[in-house]
Order: C-alpha cells, then sequence, then structure tokens
C-alpha cells in the first residue's frame, strides 16, 4: 500500500510561551494531531516556523501529498519565498488541510485570493457544527451534527471566495453562524478550510474533529501532481486556413511568468 506522506506544519510558538497552551499540547498541538490521525495508510512528518525555510524546504514540499498548516499569531513570520513553494506545489496538486486561525496565514490568502477576513469572540462557548453535505468524503462518519464544549467564536461575513464550498456550518452559543468546514480546487490541488482548533482548549483530541482531519487528509490527497504552464501547443489536425505572413509573439510560460 502507498501511503499518504502528510506534513503537519504548526507555528509552535503558543505552546512554548503560553503556560496554559503548554499544559494542553506540550509537545505541540501539530503532534498532538499526528498521534490523532495516525493509520497504516499515512506517512507523517512535522514542521514548523523556528525550523531553516521554516520547515518546508523545496524537498519537504515536493515529497509532501497533503500539508496541514495551523498558524495564528506568527502569519508574518512565514517566509514569502516559502509561501511561493507551497502555492506553487498546492496548484500542481498538493492537498492543503487549513485549520482554525489558519484562515489569516499567507498560504490561505494566497489560494482564495481575499482577505479571509471575520468576526471573533473567545468567550470560551459552546459551539455545534452541522453536516451540512453529508454524501462529501470529509463528512464520512460524522452524524448530523457534533459539538464542542468550549471554542473561540468565528462569525459570519467569512470573506473567502464564492466557489467554496460548504461542509459543515458552526452554530454557536453567542448566536453566531460560521461556514465551519470549506473546500476549494485550485489548479490540480484540493484545499480544505475547518475552524475548530483554537490552542486554548483540547479539541485536537476530540474524536469527531480528528474524524474530519483524516477524511480531509484522504480527500485532499493528489490523484498527480502535473506542473502548470503556458505552452505551445501542436495543432492536431490539418490547419488548411493559416495565414502565411502571421508572426509569432508568443513565448511559453512558466507558471510564475518567467519564459522557458
Amino acid at each position: 500500500m502507498e501511503k499518504i506522506r502528510v506534513t503537519i506544519w504548526n507555528e509552535f510558538v503558543h505552546e512554548k510561551t503560553n503556560p496554559g497552551v503548554a499544559a494542553i499540547y506540550p509537545d505541540g498541538l501539530h503532534r498532538t494531531i499526528g498521534r490523532g490521525i495516525a493509520a497504516d495508510d499515512l506517512e507523517i512528518r512535522y514542521a514548523s516556523l523556528e525550523e531553516p525555510e521554516n520547515g518546508l524546504s523545496r524537498e519537504v514540499v515536493e515529497t509532501t501529498d497533503v500539508l496541514i498548516w495551523w498558524g495564528h499569531c506568527a502569519h508574518d513570520k512565514v517566509d514569502d519565498d516559502v509561501v511561493k513553494r507551497v502555492h506553487a506545489r498546492v496548484l500542481e496538486g498538493m492537498g492543503l488541510i487549513v485549520l482554525h486561525s489558519g484562515h489569516f496565514s499567507k498560504i490561505f490568502k494566497a489560494v482564495t485570493g481575499t482577505t479571509c477576513s471575520l468576526k471573533w469572540r473567545e468567550a470560551g462557548e459552546k459551539e455545534r457544527l452541522w453536516t451540512v453535505d453529508p454524501t462529501h468524503p470529509i463528512a464520512q462518519g460524522i452524524g448530523e451534527y457534533f459539538e464542542l464544549p468550549h471554542e473561540e467564536m468565528y462569525g459570519e461575513r467569512f470573506d473567502i471566495p464564492p466557489d467554496a464550498k460548504t461542509v459543515f456550518i458552526g452554530w454557536f452559543e453567542g448566536g453566531n453562524v460560521f461556514r465551519s468546514g470549506v473546500t476549494l480546487e485550485r489548479g490540480y490541488g484540493k484545499v480544505f478550510y475547518f475552524q475548530p482548533g483554537h490552542e486554548s482548549y483540547p479539541n485536537f483530541r476530540n474524536p469527531d474533529v480528528l474524524r474530519v482531519i483524516g477524511n480531509a487528509v484522504r480527500w485532499a490527497r493528489p490523484v498527480f501532481f502535473r506542473s502548470l504552464s503556458a505552452i505551445k501547443y501542436p495543432a492536431l489536425e490539418e490547419i488548411r486556413s493559416a495565414d502565411p505572413n502571421a508572426a509569432s509573439t508568443g513565448i511559453e510560460q512558466n507558471l510564475d511568468g518567467s519564459a522557458r
């Protein structure tokens, strides 16, 4: 069985600076997620902000099938060249799963092309997540809804592209609602944003949250990796009406706009 190569990226800052968060995720929320979704068909490794190239070297990115991303207080510390590298790989087929406050990460803004702004409130209120697309692979094994005793509120309007497809809608005790689980397709890659996961609560140990993430990994698994470019393409049939005086000024271009 060929395993899905999963890299779980975490900025890994709160766990080192906040005793309350450290008590919940002593070795990092990324490792808690990794243990929670571990399975025979997954090969899991970890990366964090403080590592060289933010832990996402060209070799790491090119050998990752699905990248899981959690960030919050250090979005601006992620190197722009790393973001470009990850973005290009998503377009080539790599799956991307963005969790909670990763909605404001550079990579999620890059794949959406929007501000990804929202409302928020940190009151530790109950959240009920409703499954609105029960046939979606990410929702398999999840009931009509599940509840989290405490979570940070994220509320609409969530500024994401109109082609985002909703799998889960969250309702919060204070009255707000939010598209808590949405999918996107960019280039050849699949993207899933999932809202639960504030660092102050142990929701990355919740069985339903972990099942959703595990399902998302398998849904986002690449069908193939293929570069995207503007290529000069040969005619498949004879062209009888070609202009013999036409001058070609076209050039083959790479995804970043550079010429081949």
